[in-house]
């Protein structure tokens, strides 16, 4: 049996911390993102935390499942009310990706 090691990592190693990986983590951190002329706040959703909620995703307009881990969009200068709720991947292709299917004036938003 090997000794546990008790010794801290130099700076030098390859050990990342936990802030060092917070992008690729579910958590519920929060960043800020230029995209469209506008400063955008972007928090990350656990799964865990959409227990019981279903948001329907602008970028796909498909249905974001309860429990998956999405990220939570809003722009700086708006209030609670202009959240969206995107799939990570729909988020990080934004760019590219627009729903397929246009609803009528009446139709609800999610």
């Amino acid at each position: 049996m090997s000794p546990r090691r008790n010794r801290p990592k130099g700076s030098g190693s390859s050990g990342n911390s936990a802030e060092d990986d917070r992008s690729g983590r579910y958590g519920g951190w929060q960043t800020a993102v230029s995209w469209q002329g506008e400063e955008w706040s972007v928090r990350h959703v656990a799964g865990a935390s959409a227990q019981g909620k279903t948001y329907r995703c602008p970028g796909c307009d498909q249905m974001i499942p309860d429990g998956v881990p999405h990220v939570v969009v809003w722009p700086e200068h708006a209030g609670v009310d202009d959240r969206r709720h995107w799939h990570k991947a729909c988020w990080n292709a934004r760019d590219r990706r627009t729903p397929g299917v246009r609803r009528s004036r009446n139709a609800p938003k999610f």
